[in-house]
């Protein structure tokens, strides 16, 4: 089965959809095509798959149809193995998993036979694939347009986080893990399954795709000055050497705030805190490119 969202990538979708199609028409498969026109469809079309049994599930959009389909596949016994195009703004799961930015060279790699089982991550009935953000910062980029998005890129992420920054307000959280409880009023808190976040590849260096743990870096507040020193360590992949930031690694996490919070689960908004979040080890099976 092939999904694709037309409107994602600036509507470059249906511009490789012949050429996806001919790659896996030359592999073998018989095509089961599923077009994207609103909100779940892509979660809709992936249960489907999983119900008819399809070998092969792939995908062409953005991380938020990424996730969509994940939540397709994620409670069903049969999962096909599954890929994607990336099409989207940041793509960080793309990022994180080694397929090509350029969808190009990402159609062509679907030639390759390499598969790796990697984790996903649970909030209530809800699954993720990369990160959950929660703080004020984190609702403020939920709220970012597909405007901003289009016309900016990545860099509208940052306008909007350098907003929240400024007038970011302090709230009591407390985080319940594995190993115990933290207490504190955090400027962000970050739940990582892989090492890219908005498109900074090594944001989150301690991540693996598959290690089955959550990795949670505490933001704490800090001015202005010391977040440019995280970010210039978010660059050089050390942002969990800096001062400013603790880091825990936990199979499950219970966050809590004096008053809730919205998150961003894999760059849309999610629900508000208080919110349980565990790791599904090795959940679907993915193809991928071989590292070299």
């Amino acid at each position: 089965m092939l999904i694709y969202n037309p409107s994602s990538g600036k509507a470059d979708a249906k511009q490789y959809k012949e050429k996806t199609i001919n790659v896996l028409e030359g592999l073998g498969y018989e095509i089961i095509i599923k077009e994207t026109g609103k909100q779940n469809d892509a979660t809709i079309f992936a249960k489907q798959a999983c119900s008819e049994k399809v070998d092969f599930l792939l995908a062409m959009g953005g991380d938020g149809t990424v996730n969509e389909v994940v939540n397709g596949l994620a409670k069903q016994l049969h999962r096909p193995v599954f890929s994607f195009i990336p099409l989207g703004t940041v793509n960080d799961f793309a990022r994180a998993l080694g397929i090509p930015l350029e969808p190009e060279l990402a159609i062509e790699a679907l030639k390759m036979t390499n598969t790796l089982l990697v984790d996903i991550g649970q909030i209530d009935d809800k699954y993720f694939m990369n990160i959950v953000a929660i703080g004020d910062i984190a609702s403020r980029v939920a709220n970012t347009t597909v405007e901003q998005k289009t016309k900016m890129g990545s860099l509208a992420y940052l306008l909007e986080g350098a907003k929240a920054i400024i007038s970011s307000e302090e709230i009591e959280m407390t985080i319940t893990h594995d190993l115990g409880i933290w207490k504190g009023t955090p400027m962000l808190i970050l739940v990582a399954l892989t090492n890219s976040v908005g498109g900074f590849e090594k944001m989150v260096n301690t991540a693996e795709i598959n290690d089955g743990k959550l990795h949670i870096y505490i933001i704490k507040q800090a001015g202005l000055a010391s977040v440019a020193r995280m970010g210039a360590k978010i660059l050089f992949g050390n942002l969990n050497k800096d001062d400013g930031v603790e880091v825990i690694e936990t199979t499950d996490v219970l966050i809590e705030s004096r008053k809730p919070l919205y998150c961003n689960v894999d760059g849309d908004e999610g629900d508000c805190t208080p919110l349980e979040i565990k790791v599904l080890p090795k959940h679907i099976k993915m193809l991928i490119p071989q590292k070299s």
